[in-house]
């Protein structure tokens, strides 16, 4: 179909009187794989079901918008949307933002507070009969106790407070797949918690029925409440658990008077099943509801290209290996240029990609030397403190995709406009490797649209430290290649690094350093942001706790507002 039905007059269009599946989202309606709710309707159509969405519902009314379709035959899939809400709504001081990038003219206010739990809510109250399964980055990041900076407090697992019967958590393609299977196949709801990359809250007693030899039981939530250095404890051994390429043990956490259970993730995804759910027949459109108008999100990525999933890199501010994986996942290049080439063909298109990447653009094809090794692995990155020696990082592949890109007729210019780790071939002394060297030069001259986007955070050790960043002196040496290169080939090129104020760690005279740096070195930063603590990440735990729940240490942590202006105030003077 060109697009998944949202009305009841679509459905009438295709004479269908029953659908399989209702998705609920946060997000405006666009056909495209680099949003979720696109995704998994796709996934599912694939799989012969009868699948519907229903983006932004009006949650305000008399929820017409959750009757209208009425009642599916299996489930209802519930999602935020591409952003937790709460990050979506506000800004790190807590201010009501203006707008909303997924919503059309980026109008604010089309999504409540929680969006996962207010939608599944709403549809467990009118249809009580009917599984309800939340998906998406909000739910997959709050599926256990989490610190809310919204709230300023612990929170239970987003199923206590939900009421939905499962969660899927990460990239959700393969176990939504076993659900709608088993689901059509008769089985009860209750029956599906043995799928793997899914959680769900037990009774005490349906918990300890079941088997529970094992398991990793972690310290419960009114314990979090009550002790800091549980909850830091707790958090690292989920992140633990999370990072292992091959994990076995169910995480459990008594809460509420019951158990959440979050069973250990699917093997991650193959090239071939990759490949096949971005092969699958998007419109890379909104829908026809939007006509005429504009969505901010979509328009940033419609002449872009996903090419991996996963970060290795382990930052404790981001949550993208908490949500994808530690693991990369990338794509062959013929899916690429396949999707590549539809994007030739779109309406408007003028030859010029506007992003080949993914969560760091230059890890593409990277993975251990010996997988095996991997397997038993602990670490939260595979390149923090140092380069794993197991890690292949290796440019080759990556620069012949480049090279496909170039010589195709109908691109004039494939641009990189996701930020890349300069710490894979780089290190103090320069190179590390000839093909690193290679990457860098073709990037330069071929694929920076003007801007080169680098993430160095910040000039402090000790605050790099926290952070899992490589120390300032590589980003000092990345500079000098930079402006070498920029001169001796008369590129015109601006090096655009982005920075960190207020992270745990960092105090106001580490800002007055970096500052200082900053000058010397001649920048002017226009990328830099007041660290949001966000669910599941270690430096919110550490925000929450005043703890390290790697090393159990005290860590200093600027809290207030006034001394989170104060810090920003540094990157203009």
């Amino acid at each position: 179909m060109p697009f998944l039905p949202t009305s009841r007059k679509e459905l009438k269009t295709l004479g269908w009187d029953y659908l399989d599946i209702i998705l609920f989202s946060g997000d405006a309606y666009i056909d495209h794989p680099s949003f979720g709710a696109a995704v998994i309707g796709r996934v599912l159509e694939a799989e012969g079901y009868r699948v519907a969405i229903v983006p932004q519902p009006n949650w305000r009314d008399d929820r017409r918008d959750f009757k209208k379709l009425g009642q599916p035959r299996l489930f209802f899939g519930v999602t935020a949307g591409c952003m937790d809400s709460m990050v979506n709504h506000y800004t790190a001081n807590k201010r009501l933002r203006s707008n909303d990038a997924y919503t059309p003219e980026g109008k604010a206010g089309f999504r409540p507070d929680y969006a996962a739990t207010v939608y599944a809510q709403m549809l467990r109250q009118l249809f009580p009969g009917t599984p309800v399964i939340l998906g998406g980055i909000e739910a997959s990041l709050r599926r256990l106790t989490h610190y809310d900076y919204w709230n300023d407090a612990l929170q239970p697992s987003i199923l206590t407070e939900s009421k939905a019967d499962l969660l899927v958590y990460g990239m959700g393609e393969m176990p939504v797949r076993e659900i709608a299977r088993r689901l059509a196949g008769g089985e009860h709801i209750r029956a599906l918690r043995d799928i793997p990359q899914t959680a769900y809250w037990a009774t005490d007693k349906e918990y300890r029925t079941a088997g529970n030899a094992g398991d990793c039981v972690l310290h419960s939530l009114e314990e979090c409440v009550k002790d800091k250095y549980k909850f830091a404890k707790n958090f690292a051994v989920i992140e633990q658990e999370a990072n292992r390429k091959e994990s076995c043990r169910r995480l459990v956490e008594p809460s509420g008077g019951g158990y959440v259970v979050v069973n250990p993730p699917c093997p991650a995804m193959t090239e071939k099943e990759i490949d096949a759910s971005f092969d699958l027949p998007y419109m890379r459109l909104p829908h026809p509801r939007y006509k005429g108008k504009h969505i901010p999100a979509y328009e940033m990525i419609k002449h872009s290209v996903t090419i991996h999933r996963g970060c290795f890199g382990g930052c404790s501010f981001c949550t993208i290996a908490a949500h994808q994986g530690r693991f990369i996942i990338s794509r062959s290049e013929q899916s690429i240029l396949r999707e590549v080439e539809s994007i030739t063909q779109m309406d408007g298109f003028k030859g010029y990609l506007s992003d080949v990447g993914g969560p760091s653009a230059n890890m593409y094809g990277m993975k251990g030397k010996e997988e095996s090794m991997c397997a038993q692995c602990l670490r939260q990155s595979c390149i923090f403190p140092r380069i794993c020696k197991n890690l292949h990082t290796g440019h080759s592949r990556l620069s012949n995709l480049y090279g496909c890109l170039r010589r195709h007729k109908a691109i004039k210019k494939a641009f990189i406009g996701s930020g890349i780790r300069y710490d894979l071939f780089l290190d103090e002394k320069g190179f590390t490797d000839a093909s690193g060297e290679e990457y860098f030069r073709n990037l330069l001259r071929h694929h920076v649209s003007g801007r080169l986007k680098v993430a160095p955070e910040h000039t402090e050790l000790h605050v790099l430290q926290v952070m899992r960043k490589p120390p300032f002196a590589l980003f000092e040496k990345l500079k000098e290649l930079f402006d070498t290169q920029n001169r001796k080939e008369t590129l015109r090129l601006q090096l655009i690094p982005y920075f960190i104020s207020a992270h745990p760690g960092c105090t106001g005279n580490d800002m007055q350093r970096l500052a200082r740096k900053l000058r010397h070195l001649s920048l002017h930063p226009e990328q830099v942001q007041d660290f949001t603590p966000t669910p599941m990440t270690h430096a919110s735990a550490i925000f929450h706790t005043g703890i390290d729940p790697v090393t159990m240490r005290k860590v200093f942590v600027p809290r207030t507002k006034t001394e989170k202006l104060q810090q920003k105030e540094w990157f203009f003077r």
